[in-house]
């Protein structure tokens, strides 16, 4: 291939290669004890490979039934993050996912929105 009319596709085939897998680490167990607020914690690990994501525009979230719940940032761990999950009195188990917005840079333009969100985990919830 001739190094001329391959230069102007170097940007399209760095980009494509670079690697937006986000990885999810669920750091709460999948059973925990019924409590009297039936709010759960949860936390995980987010990391991506993708190198042009804004770190400090993250807004993660967990997904419960459709409604989303925000997550903080675990004090002193870095891509940790926890919230509450509520689960009905009634209910024995629930379903959740994680969603992370983010921002990504892009050459020569503003940073573009972006989501990424984790595979579904359950929560059983056990009587004393």
């Amino acid at each position: 291939m001739n190094l001329k009319k391959f230069l102007p596709l170097l940007p399209v085939l760095l980009l494509t290669s670079c690697s937006t897998t986000a990885i999810f680490t669920r750091m709460t167990p999948s059973e925990q004890t019924r409590n009297a607020d039936n709010l759960y914690p949860v936390e995980v690990a987010f990391n991506s490979g993708q190198q042009s994501i804004r770190w400090d525009s993250i807004k993660p979230y967990v997904i419960v039934q459709g409604q989303s719940f925000p997550l903080r940032p675990v004090p002193i761990v870095l891509n940790r993050w926890e919230g509450l999950v509520p689960v009905p009195p009634t209910a024995n188990t629930v379903t959740y996912r994680f969603k992370f917005d983010f921002l990504y840079n892009t050459f020569g333009a503003d940073p573009q929105p972006d989501s990424t969100w984790s595979s579904a985990y359950t929560l059983k919830v056990l009587d004393q």
